[in-house]
């Protein structure tokens, strides 16, 4: 059966497209990523992230200090509301760990 050449390169066409889109896909990571501890290269495994967000992630955690809040993350240039809502499962923000104080509560004790 012999097709006709347009339809052989629509089909090729098909094909490779499908093959594409199946390639693109993320594995999403097991656990949600801490935003102030996730390096670029983790972040962009986030099913929404990509290279630039990931990269822009980082260098504001590294110019404004650690993200109180994922909400915090609206501040960056292109990630909005919308985005936000798409990548909030896979991301967190740990809370910092307590200080640790000695016994006089943080003041110290001077003897004269």
């Amino acid at each position: 059966m012999k097709l006709p050449l347009r339809t052989c390169l629509l089909l090729l066409c098909s094909i490779l497209l499908c093959a594409g889109a199946a390639n693109g896909k993320k594995t999403p990571p097991a656990a949600p990523l801490d935003l102030n501890a996730a390096t670029a290269a983790q972040l962009v495994q986030v099913p929404g992230l990509g290279t630039a967000a990931a990269k822009a992630i980082v260098q504001f955690r590294e110019r404004s200090g650690p993200f109180q809040r994922v909400e915090d993350l609206l501040a960056i240039r292109g990630i909005s509301v919308r985005k936000l809502a798409q990548i909030r499962p896979y991301i967190t923000v740990a809370k910092p760990a307590p200080r640790k104080t000695g016994n006089s509560g943080g003041l110290q004790i001077f003897s004269a």
